[in-house]
């Protein structure tokens, strides 16, 4: 037979996470330990604080990448959209929700500025507009368009709890 193993070798960490991290990596993911994070812009993940759980800039730089042409305030707007506060609603009723943004994409207002100038009844000449565009949060056809990273170590703290989850997926910043 072979060396025993020491017993540290029988840790979840050994046993469970470093392998499916190896895995995620393996299929492509970036992968990221959150053990020692730092906050702010420049941080590990770039969140604030420990309260956030989207990572809002790999968010905002997916709508980007995902949406070509669409103006900051739109990709603002379905942030916010995204992220909106749901502990009001029924588990059930928030999941359906978020799901239809994410297989649907999000309805965002934008200025039409290929309308042709259309006399108002006043007389006076009007140009552009709102016009309604939907914002793709994940492009489900080409899944190679999408960031995709796994966080090991991703401390959350809520009202009521704080945790630290051993590993987290995010898809375009979202987990």
């Amino acid at each position: 037979g072979g060396e025993p193993l020491s017993h540290h070798a029988y840790t979840e960490d050994q046993l469970v996470e470093q392998p499916a991290i190896g895995l995620f990596a393996a299929l492509g993911w970036q992968t990221v330990s959150a053990m020692d994070e730092t906050f702010g812009a420049g941080g590990t993940l770039g969140r604030e604080t420990r309260g956030e759980v989207v990572l809002t800039e790999r968010l905002r730089a997916a709508h980007t990448r995902l949406n070509p042409g669409l103006p900051a305030e739109a990709i603002q707007s379905a942030i916010d959209e995204l992220t909106r506060d749901r502990s009001a609603m029924s588990l059930e009723a928030a999941n359906r929700e978020i799901y239809r943004l994410l297989k649907e994409g999000i309805r965002v207002s934008v200025a039409d500025t290929e309308r042709s100038p259309q006399p108002s009844p006043s007389g006076r000449e009007s140009s552009g507009g709102q016009k309604t565009e939907r914002l793709r949060v994940v492009d489900w056809e080409r899944p190679e368009e999408n960031d995709f990273l796994l966080v090991s170590q991703f401390s959350v703290v809520g009202s009521l709890y704080t945790c630290r989850h051993d590993l987290v997926g995010c898809v375009n910043g979202l987990p």
